[in-house]
């Protein structure tokens, strides 16, 4: 019963990854129903929120992101995703999703490593 992160990966500045999330066992259902959120933890710094969709499909950004970062959900697939474009640096960390605001267990996440 878990929410599960992959995608993540070693990139150039102005490179892009594509996140993916999915949720397994009792909670499959959990992505459709709820809003979701994305949230990264940076090394030595607090996890902080990144974006999040409603479940009706409305987006919203921290400051940071906007406009490089898309959050994105197929529901048949109870899959959310996050496309980051233009990664920076400063968007090294590990990746996780969870609701907004987050209620479950949090999972392994999804390394994102960028070099300048």
């Amino acid at each position: 019963v878990q929410l599960v992160e992959s995608g993540g990966g070693s990139v150039q500045a102005g490179g892009s990854l594509r996140l993916s999330c999915a949720a397994s066992g009792s909670i499959l259902n959990i992505i459709n129903i709820n809003t979701m959120g994305w949230y990264r933890q940076a090394p030595g710094k607090q996890r902080e929120w990144v974006a999040r969709i409603t479940s009706g499909g409305s987006t919203v950004y921290a400051d940071s992101v906007k406009g490089r970062f898309t959050v994105s959900r197929d529901n048949a697939k109870n899959t959310v995703y996050l496309q980051m474009n233009s990664l920076k640096p400063e968007d090294t960390a590990v990746y996780y999703c969870n609701t907004f605001p987050s209620t479950l267990g949090w999972g392994q996440g999804t390394q994102v490593t960028v070099s300048s």
